[in-house]
Order: structure tokens, then sequence, then C-alpha cells
């Protein structure tokens, strides 16, 4: 790495190709780079950064040692960008084997969460079905179970394609993006306990009032126990409303000010175009692991994942093939380690 902008350590990472900051055996045994015999682009103390094609990592993981994959993988758009993307047409055969590495990695309970977008088809204002297709073939080729399909509202989204929605505004605004989590089994480890949110106004309205024992004209029955706040918090629903600003997945992407971004523009480092929020994955982490258990982000980009589940004291493997982003993630960590060590 002599010569770029990371040519100096800091004293909270190591990498591999220049000098260690934490000496390997201060890591503790079960550091998930022991699973690999690749050195690792940078540590931390609870996670591995590999400049790595994702495929060739997948294949060198042991059978049943990932509790939870989260990623976001380049959507297959008809326009190319410029961290690379497969064509609609090609998206399921290229993704496929990706997924089946997956399945093979995962504890018995363990899940994968993919957060993929959808697109327009090329010249027509009608939309494509490629991830409606992807996820079939996940389920009925390679076995997966759709534990729940969740959906994150991302108000910062471009009004795109311009020519339909700004221009002869025919389609309004595209706003939502899927998340499909998918597991081995149908009983994957999970808890929303882990995941609760505030009670609504409503919520401790009716818990001080009080309800009546009665039937909807749904056929749902209402029991007086109906109001109780117990419980600890309000069960996050898997889609959110545009007025219900407390969600845990109405997440915006386009901070222009955070850590990660401050430091890129600070250190003159180029920072990844399609990024999506650090609470996008800890909402899933805190859903479906537990502490010290591993998770895999196969597509890291600027290892949002990494970095939320070191926060949430989460072992963790990241890969990435384009360097330059991968020297970039690693001010997530900078700054957000240094009472860690």
């Amino acid at each position: 790495m002599s010569g770029n902008k990371f040519a100096q350590e800091d004293p909270y990472t190591q990498n591999s190709n220049s000098g260690s900051s934490i000496p390997r055996d201060q890591l503790a045994a079960e550091h998930p780079s022991n699973l690999l015999s690749e050195p690792p682009y940078f540590l931390t103390k609870l996670g591995a950064a590999y400049l790595f094609d994702s495929m060739a990592l997948l294949r060198k993981l042991p059978g049943k040692s990932i509790n939870l994959v989260i990623t976001s993988p380049p959507y297959a758009l008809h326009f190319k960008k410029e961290y690379g993307n497969v064509s609609k047409d090609d998206y399921i055969q290229w993704f496929l084997p990706f997924a089946k590495e997956i399945h093979r990695i995962l504890t018995e309970d363990g899940s994968f969460v993919l957060n993929i977008g959808g697109s327009y088809n090329k010249g027509t204002p009608t939309r494509s079905i490629y991830h409606f297709k992807l996820l079939v073939a996940l389920v009925e080729v390679l076995g997966f179970h759709l534990a729940q399909e969740c959906f994150w509202y991302n108000p910062a989204k471009m009004p795109a394609p311009a020519e339909w929605v700004t221009v002869r505004r025919i389609r309004v605004r595209d706003s939502v993006e899927y998340i499909w989590w998918l597991s081995k089994t149908p009983w994957p480890k999970a808890s929303n306990r882990n995941v609760l949110k505030e009670y609504s106004a409503d919520m401790l309205r009716l818990a001080k009032n009080g309800v009546k024992r009665t039937i909807r004209p749904s056929g749902h029955v209402i029991r007086g126990s109906f109001d109780t706040i117990a419980a600890g918090g309000a069960i996050p629903p898997n889609v959110v409303e545009a007025d219900l600003p407390e969600s845990m997945l109405r997440l915006g992407n386009n901070a222009a000010n955070d850590d990660y971004t401050s430091a890129c523009k600070q250190h003159g480092v180029k920072i990844h175009p399609a990024r999506f929020p650090g609470a996008l994955p800890i909402f899933f982490i805190k859903l479906l692991t537990e502490p010290n258990d591993l998770i895999l982000d196969p597509f890291a980009g600027s290892n949002t994942t990494g970095s939320a589940a070191e926060e949430l004291d989460r072992r963790w493997i990241a890969s990435e093939q384009v360097e330059e982003y991968l020297q970039a993630s690693r001010y997530r960590f900078n700054m957000a380690q240094q009472s860690l060590f």
C-alpha cells in the first residue's frame, strides 16, 4: 500500500500489507480472520476486510460458519454504474452461484438478507420483474425459505428515470427498495424483542384509557389485554409509511456529513456512490443475531455492514474487489473504534 492515501497507519486497525498495529497473538482465537488462509486487507477487533473477489472468498469459507449474510449487490440496471452492474437479462444466472455458496456457509438457523432495487425496462415506462424472478429462483431452485419480505423506504431516492417522472410526468417517484429475508429453514434465529420501537401516542392513550373486548368487521378479536404495554415497546412493521418517521426502516442514504463521508472528503478519497445507511444493517443484525455471531457482507462496498456489526459486538467478514472503496471503508473504524483497543 505504499504511496497511497493510507500509507500512515492508524493505531486502531491492522493492515496486512504494511506493518502490523495489532499483534496477531492479541486477537481472540475466534477472530473471523482465522477462518481464511488469505491475508486480510485490514483487521479490527471483531472483523476482517478482504480485497478479494466475492465468489472466491465465499468458496473458501467453511460450511455452516456464518450466522447472517447481509448484502446489497450491484442492481440490474439498463445503464452502467461505475461500481459495476449486470444486465437484467443476465442477472439471475449471474447471482445464483453466489447464492448457492451463501446457502452452504449459513448455519442451519442462519439468515440471508438481500437488499435489491427495482428498475424500469429500457425505453418504456414499465417496470422490470427481474428481482421477483430472482426471488423465485432463490426459493425454488436453491431451497431458501422466504422468511419475510421487507421494504426500505428511502426518501432520498432521485426521481428517475427523469423522462417518465420529471419530463413527461407519467410516473411517480420510486422511493422503495426490496429486502428479501431468506433462511435455510422455516425457523431461523430471530427475535423482534430486539428491535422494539417506542409506543405511539395512540397506543399510550389506549393503555391509559383501556379497551373493551370486541370483534372487528374483519373478524379480528380485540381482547381486553390489547392495550398492554408491558412488552417494552411496539413491534416494528416490515414496511414504512410516510407518516411513521420513527420506524426503523424509513432511512435516507444521502448523508453528506457523517463520519465516513467527512473523512473521505478530508483525505481526498472517493466516496462509494451506492451506500445504504447504517441503520439498515443494524436493524437486521439486532433482529437476527446475538453478540459474537459472525456476519458476512460479500459485496461490502463502503463496509456499512461491518461497521454496524462491530458497533453491536458481532464478528464480521467483508469482501470488496475495488481497493479504493475498501481503503475508504477504514474510516468507519478509525473513528468508531478508538475506545475499543
